[in-house]
């Protein structure tokens, strides 16, 4: 068996036509993607000040992998086909190890805010990578609406800056994370025509695994003096942000456009500035707030659809 063949119309089964009641899965997979993202960044805040950037990615993927694996041996879910390869090994590589450290790293050198405004390239990169490489066309309603969430985030990055520091090294590490997260998505799109969400899912963690063992030695050292709040957070990161999140997100892909895809994840900065409210008692500025409106009121326009005219 190559596939999961169950036509129930889940994150992890291989494209099949979805019946009329399942309409409603893919932009609410979009939706859990983007709310486990957006919960990420606190997790990371507490685990990044422990573990440094190489072994932060290597333990968030082992554990994502661990999930994913049991979750493939249950369902029996074997290898992905031939034709999925391409696209699994240079997503596993660019977007689940590279982006990972790379992040981790740039965190280390710019300010949250500078971070968030050079990290959110990425939606813009996907959408003209999905044109030129993938065929998918740029609807004035998707380039609208990126307009308004990139200008919404760079809002939000503004007014968390502050004081803070942004580094030369920085600047082009977030830069690198930006274009390996886009060249991953792009990437992973065409092998979601011939495998399952949970195939692609599943072994591009293991190959991004494999990408960042190098960094093992790092990640037995410090997990051994490690509090363990701070394993717990990176152990959430590999089974929730990771295992779960990047799943609902292949599903919902196979379902639509890299490029608009990618506009919905302008809907995480608005979301972490909510929570970062909630759960760390961090009061957001007017400024903020605006940008994190923009950036959800651009998302719905991305997203929405020209209504047809009445004849």
């Amino acid at each position: 068996m190559t596939q999961s063949t169950s036509s129930a119309g889940v994150p992890g089964t291989a494209p099949e036509a979805a019946p009329r009641t399942a309409s409603w899965l893919p932009p609410a997979a979009a939706g859990v993607t983007v709310l486990l993202w957006a919960s990420a960044f606190v997790s990371i805040r507490s685990a990044g000040a422990v573990y440094s950037p190489g072994a932060l990615a290597l333990g968030r993927l082992l554990a994502g992998t661990l999930v994913l694996g049991a979750v493939c041996a249950v369902r029996r879910v074997g290898l992905p086909p031939r034709a999925a390869w391409p696209g699994i090994l240079v997503s596993g590589v660019l977007w689940f190890g590279g982006y990972m450290v790379v992040l981790n790293w740039a965190e280390r050198e710019v300010d949250a805010g500078t971070a968030a405004m050079l990290v959110n390239i990425g939606p813009i990169l996907i959408a003209l990578l999905g044109a030129g490489l993938l065929g998918e066309k740029l609807p004035p309603r998707l380039l609208a609406g990126m307009a308004v969430s990139f200008a919404g985030a760079v809002a939000v990055g503004l007014s968390m800056s502050g004081e803070g520091h942004a580094s030369v090294l920085g600047v082009l590490l977030c830069l690198l994370a930006a274009v390996a997260y886009a060249g991953g998505v792009v990437a992973q799109k065409p092998a979601l025509a011939h495998a399952g969400a949970l195939q692609v899912t599943s072994f591009g963690c293991l190959v991004g695994t494999v990408a960042c063992l190098p960094f093992a030695g790092q990640l037995v050292h410090e997990a051994s003096s490690a509090p363990v709040g701070a394993t717990l957070n990176m152990v959430y990161l590999g089974i929730f942000p990771t295992a779960l999140a990047f799943t609902t997100w292949a599903y919902a892909l196979a379902r639509t456009t890299a490029g608009r895809m990618g506009a919905t994840t302008y809907a995480v900065p608005a979301l972490v500035v909510l929570m970062s409210w909630l759960l760390l008692d961090e009061i957001p500025a007017l400024l903020t707030l605006g940008g994190g409106a923009l950036c959800l009121a651009g998302v719905a326009v991305s997203r929405s659809r020209p209504r047809s005219r009445a004849r």
